[in-house]
């Protein structure tokens, strides 16, 4: 999603996240673009991952690559995010994002404290590096009480004599995945990278080589 630059405007992204199909971005759009409006920023491309868990390897996250490939070209000067989380929940992944874009020079907002990576004259702010460290970290704790909290209920479950997992017979069939991922299918036909596919078709990676994988057992030439 773009929009047509400001030419005396400050460059932006906006980066969003959701983990899981019920959720929407629109909030997290809405708020960032009220944001950027406010400060006088153009907001030059709207980047979404639909249904990537922040837990994901940074190969994985589409949106993260997208980031980074417009920072590098010198494109934009900040990325809005609306919360640390948004970025990711592994604190690798967080740290490792935030250094290639001020390597680039290129400022992390997130709007839940309105705070950013770089000062105005273009230098790191230290206060917002010691609070990423510490929201980074909690944004882990939250996930890892949120898997525990998941695995106490479904052990609860079973203790109940609950039958947890696919009901019998709902396993999709490698042809039917490659029908429901046809515009992979296409891309990796026409001979197109994994991370090109992924970017192309807003998947992660992981999905797009699960994809290779199902077209290689159907069709070994493929």
């Amino acid at each position: 999603m773009e929009t047509k630059p400001c030419p005396t405007a400050v460059p932006v992204a906006i980066l969003v996240r959701v983990s899981s199909k019920r959720q929407e971005t629109e909030r997290q759009v809405h708020e960032l673009r009220a944001v950027a409006e406010a400060r006088g920023w153009s907001v030059l491309e709207v980047i979404e991952e639909d249904g990537v868990s922040g837990a994901a390897k940074d190969a994985d996250r589409h949106g993260l690559a997208r980031v980074e490939a417009l920072a590098a070209a010198g494109v934009i000067r900040k990325v809005l995010v609306h919360e640390v989380s948004r970025v990711g929940r592994r604190p690798a992944v967080v740290h490792a994002f935030v250094e290639r874009l001020l390597e680039a020079k290129v400022s992390l907002y997130w709007h839940a404290q309105r705070i950013e990576t770089m000062l105005d004259g273009g230098k790191r702010n230290p206060a917002a590096g010691m609070m990423l460290a510490v929201l980074a970290e909690m944004a882990l704790a939250e996930r890892e009480t949120l898997r525990e909290r998941i695995l106490s209920g479904l052990e609860n479950a079973r203790r109940r004599g609950r039958k947890l997992g696919r009901p019998v017979g709902t396993v999709m069939t490698r042809e039917h995945l490659l029908e429901r991922h046809s515009a992979i299918v296409r891309l990796l036909r026409a001979g197109k990278s994994l991370r090109d596919v992924a970017a192309r078709t807003g998947k992660g990676l992981t999905t797009v080589k699960r994809i290779r994988a199902a077209m290689l057992a159907v069709s070994p030439a493929a």
